[in-house]
């Protein structure tokens, strides 16, 4: 008999939620059959079969709150399958963590297979260690022939992933009259990774004004355009990005990580782009941003926004984010800081545009248009100069915005 057990569906996963079984006790189940829908921290995703067998026992209903590992169901019969290295994009595996095949510990080099098809090379040694840890090898920066990832920069990668330290409990007074409603699994992963955060990332904070009238008049221009020629509209928000996005390419160090022993420079900006859904706030992730043009951004941005709501957001689609960028310019807001987003060193805090009496380089007060743009910095990577360098090559591209256009 097998089981069939929860996986871990993303660096971050505990638990997940069995929303809704697609197979009952008795029916007959192949590889690559959906059985079941899981709700993780982050989406909602359909879960495919591995094994073939027949269904004997559902040992968690719908509704269930599963830990990574803990059994779902009971098969029996047929034929059992290899676990695969690849899963289709928005699919889980559920294979037993048991029946999971052991790496042999060689040295020779070997590509790891990630959820969305791409490769990472890694020893058999570096991905049997990174299996156990549960350590994801994307973005690890390896030191082997070629760039491998080696056992040895597994470690360093561990520490990316600490775990939260356990918040003391408190007693809340409440009564028959307030409402008490449990974590869901998105909003416990919050309350972690930003605790984790906040008491073991020193924080420092700069902030800019930017002038954001030639931003407007140009969106205004471009959008007028759109109209015409039955295109999508820009935003505000997609130039913020794509300055921050090439910013950051010129300054390096905004765009890394702390590595315990190390310090990861990321070769290309994956932006991590804060995004309110129902429970929380999810940041998928635009890939090699700064090679993107500005339409390319804003069609990203916007098909990741709709389905992140819609929680069909892909397992690698908010995984390995190198810089964050949140922008509550939208609710009204025109300035804050935010929490960086482990294990990246920088997140941006973006306000609004906001209209108010300023001093021209005539010495004139006149009205004017105002954005203010706050980084919050990992002090152990970024040091207060070379953030306060990666902001002026941003308000250098945001009051020339037709640079980003080309």
């Amino acid at each position: 008999m097998n089981q069939i057990t929860m996986p871990k569906l993303s660096d971050t996963m505990l638990e997940g939620t069995l929303i809704k079984w697609h197979k009952k006790v008795g029916d007959k189940i192949t590889v690559g059959d959906v059985i079941a829908d899981v709700e993780t921290d982050k989406a909602t995703m359909e879960m495919e079969a591995f094994d073939e067998g027949t269904i004997t026992e559902i040992i968690v209903p719908e509704g269930g709150v599963v830990k990574v590992g803990q059994p779902l169901a009971n098969l029996e019969g047929g034929k059992k399958s290899a676990v695969k290295s690849s899963a289709p994009a928005a699919v889980a595996s559920m294979a037993s963590m048991a029946s999971t095949p052991t790496l042999p510990a060689s040295t020779k080099p070997q590509t790891a297979t990630l959820p969305n098809g791409s490769h990472i090379k890694a020893s058999p040694l570096a991905k049997k260690i990174a299996l156990e840890r549960g350590v994801s090898l994307l973005g690890v920066q390896g030191t082997g022939p070629g760039g491998r990832v080696v056992a040895a920069d597994v470690p360093t990668a561990a520490t990316t992933h600490t775990a939260a330290p356990a918040a003391p409990r408190m007693e809340v007074p409440f009564s028959d009259a307030d409402t008490k409603t449990p974590l869901s699994g998105m909003r416990r992963t919050i309350a972690e990774r930003l605790l984790a955060s906040k008491t073991q990332i020193p924080h420092f904070y700069l902030t800019i004004e930017i002038d954001a009238a030639p931003l407007a008049k140009l969106r205004k221009e471009l959008n007028a355009a759109a109209e015409t020629d039955g295109t999508a509209k820009v935003t505000v928000n997609d130039f913020i990005l794509l300055a921050a996005a090439r910013a950051a390419k010129q300054h390096p160090r905004v765009n890394s990580a702390f590595a315990g022993d190390s310090i990861v420079e990321y070769g290309s900006v994956n932006l991590s782009v804060a995004i309110a859904v129902e429970d929380g706030l999810i940041t998928p992730v635009i890939r090699d941003a700064q090679s993107l043009s500005l339409r390319a951004i804003s069609t990203a941005v916007k098909d990741l926004a709709v389905r992140a709501r819609s929680k069909k957001i892909k397992p690698e689609e908010y995984q390995g984010g190198t810089l964050t960028i949140s922008n509550l310019g939208a609710y009204g807001i025109d300035s804050f800081y935010a929490i960086i987003n482990p294990p990246q060193a920088a997140i941006l805090a973006v306000g609004a545009i906001v209209k108010k009496p300023v001093v021209n380089a005539q010495d004139q007060i006149v009205a004017g248009q105002r954005m203010t743009i706050s980084l919050s910095g990992d002090h152990r990577v970024v040091d207060g100069a070379a953030g306060a360098e990666f902001l002026a090559t941003m308000r250098k591209s945001l009051e020339s915005p037709t640079s980003l256009l080309f």
